[in-house]
Formats: C-alpha cells, sequence, structure tokens
C-alpha cells in the first residue's frame, strides 16, 4: 500500500471512529471537503506534507518516518501509559487527582461522579487529540472496546459538560 493510500485509510478509519463528518474535519484542519473526500477515496496524487499533518494533527495521528521494511514502531510503551498520562493532565489544576482507573471507568460507563466532574471536562476540553486517541486505543486493546464507542462515550461526556471545543461540536 502506498503511503498516501496509507494515510487516506487512517483519515477515514479515525474519522469515522471519531463520529466527525468530512465537512468537519476539513473545517478543523483548514482543507476543503473535497480534499478530505477524496484522500479517503485514494484519489488524491498528491498532498503537501503541511497538508498533511493539519490533517493528521485534528485527528490525533502521526506519522513515523521509518526505512523501507524494517518492523514498524508499535508504540507499546505510549499506549500502556496512556490512562495514566491522560489522568495526570486532567489533574494538573486541582488539589485531588483523579486515578487513571477513575477515568477508565468514566470513558467505558459514562457514569460521571461529581467530584471528577472538573478533571474530565479539563481532559476532554484541553488534552491533546493525540493523547484522547492513545487513551481510546489502550481501552481497545484491554478491554476490547471497539475504538468508535469510545469516542462516542467521549463525545457524550463532553456534550453533558458543555464543551467547547471544536472537535466535540
Amino acid at each position: 500500500m502506498t503511503p498516501i493510500l496509507e494515510l487516506g485509510l487512517a483519515i477515514r478509519t479515525r474519522r469515522s471512529d471519531m463520529g466527525l463528518t468530512q465537512t468537519s474535519v476539513a473545517t478543523l484542519s483548514g482543507l476543503s471537503r473535497a480534499t478530505v473526500n477524496q484522500l479517503e477515496k485514494g484519489a488524491v496524487k498528491d498532498l503537501s506534507l503541511t497538508r498533511a499533518t493539519r490533517l493528521m494533527d485534528v485527528l490525533g495521528l502521526s506519522m513515523i518516518i521509518a526505512p523501507p521494511r524494517t518492523a514498524r514502531h508499535t508504540g507499546r510503551r505510549q499506549k500502556s501509559q496512556a490512562l495514566d498520562i491522560a489522568a495526570r493532565t486532567a489533574s494538573v489544576s486541582y488539589k485531588v487527582p483523579v486515578g487513571a482507573h477513575q477515568l477508565r471507568d468514566v470513558l467505558t460507563t459514562g457514569a460521571l461522579s461529581a467530584d471528577i466532574v472538573p478533571h474530565v471536562y479539563a481532559l476532554l476540553d484541553e488534552a491533546p487529540v493525540s493523547l484522547l486517541a492513545s487513551v481510546v486505543e489502550q481501552l481497545h486493546e484491554e478491554a476490547g472496546i471497539e475504538h468508535a464507542k469510545v469516542w462516542k462515550q467521549m463525545r457524550g461526556l463532553a456534550h453533558q459538560l458543555k464543551s467547547s471545543r471544536e472537535i466535540w461540536q
């Protein structure tokens, strides 16, 4: 698979899992909906690195440059720590920290206790999308929860907490 086809597939999969439309991703990245559509369909012949990076940033994706025919970096170390990092990120401004297990419970069940509302709000409203994506991946790997289900849960929590972040709109 060519890199541009692989990018298009990754964009379509992540966008779909996050519950975003091509139009919203285009708006957030500053690209046209036609460009997003063509990339997802594999019809784009060339895409600048700047435009590709803007698109990936919106969806919390990153690019790894590796020599051809080598084993790909799995990122396991980062993924295994995603909930811990998210818990620290959500707790930065608060005296009482939220635990990774509490975030796991909230993101899998949607049950939000009043004592961690500010933490969850801070996470969903301010954390890098790449961190949120790593949390989704960790929950998928450890608990077998579908990516789209976790993104939907995050979106629901963001709406409940009235987040103004554009990706949740």
